[in-house]
């Protein structure tokens, strides 16, 4: 007899190990690692083993509590990858694609959710909510680079560096103020009368105004704390030596767990302690070191929940799905995205390829699932319509996951390389304009700067 946790011990020893090795192999090529641990996942519990694949319905809680894990890792890990000082005019791209982008993927997901799909308005507002964040755990191909390896670049010159930037500070930000939206859903379901505008008050002062003022306070306020901590009480000991970078993690789940209790968006307190962390010593080689902490942990955890998302897909996780859902869930990816992102980013510095890019790489994936479970997990009797809706969108979800695993993983890596290719050879007139010396005008403005 099979023991259950030997084959755990298997399963996730095989995870691990991947996370290690597959990174040499994969550079450059049409594949990616969460490719590798969605098929791994399929095949391990697809195999009769006496041990059941996961159910992601039936175990909302502890999908909830293990995504929300990876998340906040994740956001740790894009915060200090940030060489660009924050400000308005820097971060226009980010505004753009938060302010313009994300509202208008959540309007057109919940407008297809409920004329299309037949969703009460509920449900569909909790689709939208999902599906708009650009996932910070995935997006590892198109991310910014380490830290201080872009701190010298001239972004309106050096456009890789602006795409890069724009994915990643898009996905640091939008995983916490997506969560309003989420809340609104749940506000929505639980309303009588919902047409009687009765909810708008307390979604619009506390779930909007209060959590996202107190997330960014609490972010800057620890992540001071956590810079005065780190750099100014450096390592004296074997043992902190041996640790070092696990600053990353301890920061993490301080500021997360801290803002949670006063009520504020955890998700948004760690992206922004992260930056303001960041900023502490702007130069200091260490953010190296807590940089590829983090990404240790959060490559590692990534393992652990796509190989059982795999296991999910065996189990039958798409088994509700049906023909128009499917149609649904390729429009948001390859049309409602892409769509969203270049109306956002009309009038920006980026170049019209650099915008494509960012349009398109709009990629879904672990923070889609934290925000359906939590959701689900909130959800009572008052909100009946998400918990009938649970298993559908549960396979809604887990295909435009699937999905944009497979698409943006076979083509991040030949079109960013095509994209550096098309830099190198147009970097010459870029650097004219940029030293006043090209001709054109261009439309280049303050978003490149």
């Amino acid at each position: 007899m099979v023991e259950t946790y030997h084959v755990a011990f298997v399963i996730f020893g095989l995870a691990i190990f991947a996370a290690v090795v597959l990174p040499r192999l994969l550079m450059h090529r049409p594949m990616s690692l969460p490719i590798i641990y969605v098929g791994a996942g399929f095949v391990l519990f697809a195999i009769p083993h006496g041990v059941g694949p996961p159910d992601m319905v039936e175990n909302s809680v502890v999908v909830e509590h293990l995504t929300e894990l990876v998340v906040i890792v994740s956001l740790m890990g894009a915060g200090l990858k940030i060489d660009r000082p924050f400000s308005w005019r820097g971060w226009g791209t980010t505004w753009r694609l938060l302010g313009i982008t994300m509202p208008l993927t959540i309007g057109a997901a919940v407008f297809l959710g409920w004329w299309v799909l037949g969703l009460h308005v509920a449900t569909a507002m909790l689709l939208g909510a999902v599906v708009a964040p650009t996932d910070p755990v995935l997006a590892s191909d198109i991310e910014a680079g380490p830290p201080l390896s872009e701190v010298e670049e001239e972004p309106d010159v050096q456009q890789e560096h602006s795409v890069r930037f724009a994915l990643t500070s898009e996905a640091g930000l939008n995983d916490g103020l997506a969560f309003p939206f989420t809340n609104l859903a749940i506000v929505l379901a639980a309303a009588a009368a919902p047409a009687t505008l009765a909810w708008v008050g307390e979604w619009t002062l506390y779930y909007v105004l209060y959590k996202i003022v107190v997330g960014v306070l609490a972010g800057i306020v620890l992540g001071y704390a956590g810079g005065l901590v780190i750099f100014r009480l450096p390592a004296s000991s074997k043992v902190s030596e041996a640790l070092a970078g696990a600053e990353a993690l301890s920061g993490t789940l301080f500021i997360y767990g801290a803002t949670e209790i006063v009520g504020g968006y955890g998700f948004l307190a760690v992206f922004v302690g992260a930056l303001v962390v960041r900023k502490f010593e702007w130069e200091h080689d260490y953010y190296r070191t807590l940089d590829e902490f983090a990404v240790m942990v959060e490559r590692l955890l990534m393992a652990v929940v796509l190989v059982l998302f795999g296991g999910a897909l065996a189990g039958g996780l798409l088994a509700p799905l049906t023909v128009t859902e499917v149609g649904i869930g390729l429009a948001l990816l390859l049309v409602v995205r892409p769509a969203a992102g270049m109306i956002g980013l009309l009038g920006s510095g980026l170049s019209w390829p650099s915008r494509a890019i960012v349009a398109s790489f709009g990629i879904r994936g672990i923070g889609s699932f934290y925000y359906l479970s939590h959701a689900l997990n909130e959800a009572s009797f008052t909100e009946l319509e998400l918990v009938i809706a649970a298993e559908r969108l549960w396979a809604l979800l887990g295909f435009v996951v699937l999905a944009s695993v497979l698409i943006h993983g076979v083509t991040a890596s030949p079109v960013m390389d095509a994209f550096e290719r098309w830099e190198e050879r147009t970097r010459p007139v870029r650097e004219a304009r940029a030293d006043g010396t090209g001709g054109g005008s261009g439309d280049e403005d303050s978003d490149a700067q």
